[in-house]
């Protein structure tokens, strides 16, 4: 990875790392930051978080001679010898060059130049008065591996008001994350303000109270729950996004996990099975067996959610979920029966892949295109999935292989490797403990490409993300103690080119992991500790899921 015996405590470690340390530079008061023609938001970014850390000016500057930056100056520039997203960084003799392939890029060059500095660096205002800010001498040259490298956050179980978001956005930033997966609709939510459809919020976006700890588990929150994104939110979330080169995918539900919307309008529930107007957005976890009517009705209404929805997320993508249908409803509905006889279809399999069509054909007219769970590809016809459909395989790695060797493109999310939920550890000092134990290396060892694909079938492999479901992380403080440190393992398994997972250096990144552990503290991120969580972190008497022994690698 490096070329150096000791190299930096950078995460996600560079491609390559020369010269580290002889030949820095301490940046001071008369520290220039200047910014060529088209470097985007990476000056505005570093001006502001490291002005804010250290105090410093960080005036602008004039440009330095064509091959080095001017004394005692940063300098970001477009270098468009480099590919996109990579950049370089040179530091010597008193100044530091930092070049990108494109502005995202520069701004993936200035998180970099960040860690560098060390990890005051990552605080909001200055904390020690004899500070030194000093840039190792080094030249770095870094890219990542994948174009895919996403976090999803269910804000649809467990509401995350929008200043967590952009929260997590910034976290997001500072591992060179750039996508966010929001999934914002669910059984026990709805999370996005649509103007045409106004009981979605009024009425699904809040439920009356909640399941603690598992499904089984007797307590309740008696509490009502609640909230949602305005579209200026939305809109807002977008622009902060952006400005830090990372994309927000949105996630639709359909047509399972669609609870608090036929509470919302019954008529998109089966009613000729159960009577819709009676059901409220759902307490408990699960999977709902309330899903949508298979009728031109439930089409043209989840139409008009997707015209809002894409007036408010420019991303190429677009997630309809598609995973988990129970079919109990439309076995027993002889409306649905209809409309299989009715559309030739041979069962209730195909029923489902004809809503993921539909909606796949329409995104495509309209410039999009669909991503769902790997269950889009079940039941689906000899016309398969609409041209340009995606698939995020969670249930292993079958999924993805499926998709991948149709032609159709993939990311890469295994429950077995990179669901966030599932606890950290054995034991019974662990939070609410879900499904199989996922270690710190555990996740370090995840490898996006399983070796079965040829390189022409890999190359569908947009990416990984990992999976934060929030069934059980009630609180911020929930969510960023299953979600890191493992997230800074995940960001080196989709950024860093790692060799296969049995010869990776994992003593060497858990090493590194002793100076990231300063910089999310330094950022407040409620971490798990490496030898276990601290007292408050705990939650004994609430009831989790277990699963002993491996995960099997499907």
């Amino acid at each position: 990875m490096t070329d150096t015996d000791q190299g930096p405590d950078l995460i996600p470690a560079p491609l390559h790392v020369g010269r580290w340390g002889d030949g820095g530079f301490a940046l001071d008061s008369d520290t220039v930051l200047t910014a060529g023609t088209g470097t985007g938001s990476a000056e505005h970014w570093l001006r502001s978080v490291l002005g804010a850390a250290t105090g410093l000016p960080l005036r602008p500057g004039r440009p330095g001679p064509r091959l080095r930056a001017a004394a005692n100056s940063v300098e970001l520039r477009i270098d468009h010898r480099l590919p996109p997203e990579a950049y370089r960084i040179i530091v010597r003799d008193g100044r530091a060059l930092v070049s990108g392939g494109d502005p995202a890029g520069l701004f993936w060059a200035a998180q970099t130049l960040r860690q560098m500095l060390g990890p005051d660096a990552f605080r909001r205002a200055p904390v020690r008065r004899d500070a030194r800010w000093e840039l190792p001498g080094c030249d770095v040259q870094d890219r990542p591996r994948f174009r895919w490298r996403g976090l999803l956050l269910d804000v649809a179980r467990h509401f995350m008001p929008k200043d967590g978001v952009l929260r997590y956005l910034d976290l997001l930033a500072a591992h060179k994350l750039n996508v966010l997966h929001l999934h914002l609709t669910d059984d026990q939510g709805w999370r996005v303000e649509i103007k045409r459809y106004p009981r979605l919020t009024e009425v699904g976006a809040r439920r009356a109270r909640t399941k603690v700890g598992h499904r089984a588990s007797p307590l309740w929150d008696e509490r009502p729950h609640g909230g949602y994104y305005t579209q200026d939110d939305l809109r807002e979330i977008v622009a902060y996004a952006a400005e830090r080169h990372i994309t927000v995918v949105p996630e639709i539900d359909i047509p399972g996990h669609s609870q608090a919307a036929i509470a919302a309008y019954p008529e998109l529930g089966n009613t000729d099975v159960i009577d819709t107007a009676s059901l409220d957005v759902w307490t408990t976890w699960g999977v709902s067996t309330n899903v949508l009517a298979p009728t031109d009705t439930t089409l043209r209404f989840y139409e008009g959610v997707l015209e809002e929805v894409l007036g408010l997320f420019p991303s190429a993508f677009v997630h309809i979920g598609g995973d988990e249908c129970p079919k109990e409803q439309w076995r027993a509905s002889p409306a649905a029966q209809a409309r299989i006889r009715e559309l030739g279809l041979a069962g209730e399999d195909e029923l489902q892949s004809w809503f993921i069509r539909h909606f796949g054909r329409w995104l495509a007219e309209r410039g999009r295109r669909l991503i769902g769970w790997d269950e889009i590809l079940e039941g689906a016809t000899a016309s398969g999935l609409a041209e340009g459909a995606a698939v995020a395989s969670w249930r292993g790695y079958a999924g993805g292989v499926a998709a991948a060797r149709s032609g159709h493109d993939v990311v890469m999310c295994p429950q077995q490797h990179v669901y966030f939920d599932h606890r950290q550890a054995p034991g019974d000092d662990e939070p609410v403990p879900i499904g199989y134990v996922r270690t710190l290396e555990d996740v370090y060892r995840f490898e996006p490409v399983p070796p079965e694909l040829t390189a022409a079938e890999a190359a569908h492999v947009l990416g990984a993300q990992a999976n934060v479901w929030t069934e059980v992380l009630e609180s911020p403080q929930r969510v960023d103690y299953q979600t890191f440190p493992r997230l800074a393992a995940f960001a080196e398994t989709v950024w860093s080119p790692l060799p296969r997972p049995a010869s990776r250096d994992v003593t060497g990144f858990l090493e590194r992991m002793g100076a990231h552990y300063a910089r999310l503290e330094a950022l407040g991120v409620d971490y798990r500790p490496p030898d276990g969580p601290r007292p408050w972190q705990r939650r004994p008497g609430v009831l989790g899921r277990p699963i002993d022994g491996s995960p099997p690698i499907v």
